[in-house]
């Protein structure tokens, strides 16, 4: 397996970064599978709507990469995630960190991006706060949000 997707350093245009984002959704998806069988009821259906709405994001984003010619970055078979998740409690830790994780590729894509491609950016940074912060509160993990979402802390 890859190790876990956690690149941040600032790309040097729209290209890169889109390509970085995009990586760091195929890894995004891939995580949503150890975190969904975790978890049950509405916090089920919350992890596969997120995996789902990555999915969304990882499809326009390799049409948009390819239709502009540039060039796809590949998949990889799997990832190492960044601890183990054998329970709820680990299962809601990593879709925090799943969500801020590929916030931080979408605020890297902001400034070397305009336009079209400047909003995609924002709107997928605002989405996943919004969802890392609803993990949160179903982790019971204060605070609930944070100062600056996508950025290292």
């Amino acid at each position: 397996m890859s190790e876990w997707v956690t690149g941040r350093s600032a790309p040097a245009g729209p290209g890169e970064a889109l390509a970085g984002a995009l990586t760091a959704e195929y890894a995004a998806i891939w995580a949503y599978g150890p975190i969904g069988v975790r978890l049950t009821g509405d916090e089920r259906k919350a992890a596969a709507d997120a995996e789902a709405a990555h999915r969304g994001r990882r499809d326009a984003l390799v049409m948009q990469i390819s239709t502009g010619g540039g060039t796809v970055p590949p998949d990889r078979a799997g990832y190492a995630l960044p601890f183990a998740v054998t329970d709820r409690v680990s299962a809601l830790r990593l879709a925090i960190e799943v969500e801020e994780r590929t916030a931080a590729f979408w605020r890297a894509a902001l400034p070397v991006s305009t336009g079209a491609e400047r909003e995609q950016a924002l709107a997928a940074l605002v989405e996943y706060a919004v969802r890392a912060t609803r993990w949160r509160r179903s982790a019971g993990t204060t605070p609930l949000t944070v100062p600056f979402p996508g950025r290292p802390t």
